[in-house]
């Protein structure tokens, strides 16, 4: 009997009927003698409808006032869940994020976790109560409310699991478990029994929506036991660990993500610097970049392209169209037409013949490839947008059967 932390995304509690499905599974756990704190997302799309409302008032509001609003679907959702289990007879109480104690930085709309007081949530515990904290949100130094991005009540869970040294974190969603592409658009996708954190993380970070990349690395940083399953179907999920190297190299996943943005920065001076003062400044605005391509140098000049992600588009190329009138450069292009298609696998750099074959699928279908990236455990290529699920498919056929 230990402490059991689980999380139940916006499908999961979408209405009444779910709501209760979920309050027996807490329960259940909760009779096994474990002590039990429950994250929610805010139910359905409750924050999807909450931004339509915001645009039909402003269609550029502050990000402060964004939060205020976007932390309310998550309140819906932990009171609701409180008065289910409540209604089984078993003691409860909700939480918002700020009651837990969770304490951000001042980045609205995508803030960190700094802290976690957990001392309300143990004092509960310690009167047997099941405690329902409402995720993605916290409070910043300036008491104004924050929330974490999007996925980022998985990111509470861990975080929660980590600080509690919580015996399990399980990640309940409306899949059983992580596949190798999404078995919605790919028919021979096969559900993973295990997984490692470095694989997770990049399927998550190149566009795998099971789980949210930053609570990945939160995760795999303090060494928290995960599982994602369903909380439909009763069956086993993923287990998500750190396993020993093997010389080995298996494709895990075949990812894809649409929210992508090419910008590229024509005719750049070709001096010593100019690549660190383009994206120097893109890290002050906090927008991540992914893939870098910069071209061989002409004339005293040369191109930089780089991929963000497609929310982060208009503010990147302020970024650059600054740039360009400072130091010089021809032109700034942007296309948004693309998508990141990425194959996953724990060793694949030591495995010659990995990026021809996935070449290859694509060259077979007529697929062409924009940009490249590499590592040690994923490939990634820039296509057309159009071509994506294509892409996933004949490159999950060439490496899974």
């Amino acid at each position: 009997m230990g402490i059991v932390v689980q999380k139940f995304g916006g499908t999961s509690v979408a209405n009444a009927e779910r709501l209760m499905n979920v309050a027996r599974i807490v329960t259940d756990k909760y009779k096994e003698g474990n002590s039990m704190v429950v994250v929610v997302s805010a139910q359905g799309d409750t924050t999807d409808d909450l931004i339509d409302k915001a645009m039909e008032i402003n269609e550029r509001p502050s990000k402060r006032e964004m939060d205020m609003l976007l932390s309310t679907g998550e309140q819906i959702s932990i009171s609701l869940l409180a008065m289910a289990i409540d209604k089984l007879g078993f003691p409860v109480i909700s939480l918002t994020g700020w009651q837990a104690g969770f304490l951000t930085n001042s980045a609205h709309g995508q803030a960190r976790i700094r802290n976690v007081h957990k001392e309300r949530i143990e004092k509960e515990l310690d009167q047997r109560k099941i405690v329902i904290v409402a995720g993605f949100q916290g409070l910043n130094r300036y008491d104004d409310i924050t929330t974490l991005g999007r996925g980022g009540s998985d990111t509470s869970a861990v975080a929660l699991a980590a600080i509690l040294r919580a015996d399990l974190c399980q990640i309940y969603t409306d899949v059983d478990g992580v596949y190798t592409a999404d078995p919605r658009k790919v028919p021979g996708a096969r559900k993973l029994k295990e997984i490692t954190f470095d694989e997770m993380l990049e399927l998550a970070t190149l566009g795998a929506q099971v789980l949210n990349n930053r609570s990945v690395e939160m995760a795999k940083k303090y060494n928290v036991n995960l599982e994602v399953l369903s909380s439909l179907e009763k069956k086993p999920g993923t287990v998500v660990k750190e396993v020993a190297k093997v010389e080995k190299m298996l494709v895990k996943g075949v990812a894809k993500d649409c929210n992508v943005a090419r910008i590229s920065v024509m005719g750049v001076p070709d001096t010593p610097g100019v690549a660190y003062k383009i994206f120097a400044s893109l890290s002050a605005k906090n927008i991540d970049v992914d893939i870098i391509l910069q071209s061989i140098g002409r004339e005293n000049t040369k191109d930089i392209s780089f991929t963000v992600n497609s929310n982060n588009k208009d503010a990147a190329l302020e970024v650059c169209e600054v740039f360009k009138d400072t130091m010089g450069a021809m032109a700034v292009l942007c296309d948004d037409n693309v998508a990141k298609v990425s194959v996953v696998g724990a060793g694949m750099q030591s495995h010659p013949g990995v990026a021809a074959t996935m070449f290859g699928a694509l060259a077979d279908s007529n697929i062409n490839i924009r940009m490249i990236s590499t590592s040690e455990i994923k490939i990634s290529v820039l296509i057309d947008k159009t071509k994506a699920d294509q892409a996933v498919r004949v490159i999950h056929d060439a490496f899974i059967h």
